[in-house]
């Protein structure tokens, strides 16, 4: 799927301009996507990828300098960024859309009123504009169903199973890595992280290589996993932590 988002969008001048589709089109030209996927499974990356195989550029949205209090304030901070956008043919790609594109309520009050006035023009801004805009959110079920409606591509980024995370350990590091030979992957692997996880458990695990100047080892990737199932407050036994020295599972 992220194959044909690409050529598709390699693909419309020829398809929309010299094939004629233009005419018969009764909405935007542009090519809209949604990524969906728990944290740390590659939404960003893949966006990532897709913007580095078209050579183009990603505007990656911080939400916090686009939504205001004040009122029409947001979608002249929208305006401003599909305008940008469009005349230098990037790739937009919003991060946490839900908290940007989430479901309109039932009018209330006027605050309610005005939000959906933001959302009913984020709807028509999307439709209008002409490159490729890229959703990402891990709550999906939060979307607008409008906005899922208009939507040509959905790409679901699923947990990562054993085989899946054994192969990211496999290539987490470096090079230039000092990395014990003696690394049980298949028993790292049993632990039920994200991508993203995987990442950041290797990275504090090097730290603590650096740190005592020596090299990335069984103890030290079991260590920085406890500190990040704590982080992900995911219950789990100390006896999973425990290196007897040996690559054999801990029973």
């Amino acid at each position: 799927m992220l194959h044909q988002i690409t050529d598709q969008v390699a693909q419309r001048n020829r398809v929309y301009e010299d094939w004629g589709f233009r005419e018969r089109m009764n909405r935007g030209l542009g090519i809209n996507a949604l990524f969906a996927g728990e944290s740390g499974t590659g939404k960003t990356m893949a966006a990532e990828v897709i913007a580095n195989a078209l050579e183009l550029d990603l505007y990656r949205i911080d939400l916090s300098a686009v939504v205001s209090k004040y009122i029409g304030e947001t979608e002249k901070n929208l305006r401003k960024l599909f305008d940008t956008a469009e005349d230098s043919g990037a790739i937009l790609f919003f991060d946490e859309a839900d908290a940007l594109f989430g479901k309109r309520s039932e009018v209330k009050d006027s605050h309610d009123r005005f939000a959906n006035i933001e959302i009913n023009y984020l709807l028509q801004r999307m439709e209008s504009y002409r490159g490729l805009a890229i959703l990402a959110t891990n709550m999906k079920s939060a979307l607008d169903k409008a906005f899922m409606r208009r939507l040509r591509f959905i790409v679901d980024f699923p947990f990562p199973g054993v085989e899946q995370r054994k192969e990211i350990w496999s290539k987490v590091f470096t090079a230039n890595t000092p990395v014990d030979e003696g690394l049980d992957l298949s028993r790292l692997a049993k632990f039920n992280l994200t991508g993203g996880n995987i990442h950041n458990v290797a990275l504090n695990a090097a730290f603590l290589a650096a740190q005592e100047d020596g090299v990335v080892s069984m103890p030290l990737l079991l260590n920085a996993t406890r500190t990040e199932f704590k982080k992900l407050e995911r219950p789990a036994k100390e006896s999973d932590f425990r290196w007897l020295g040996t690559t054999e599972e801990v029973v």
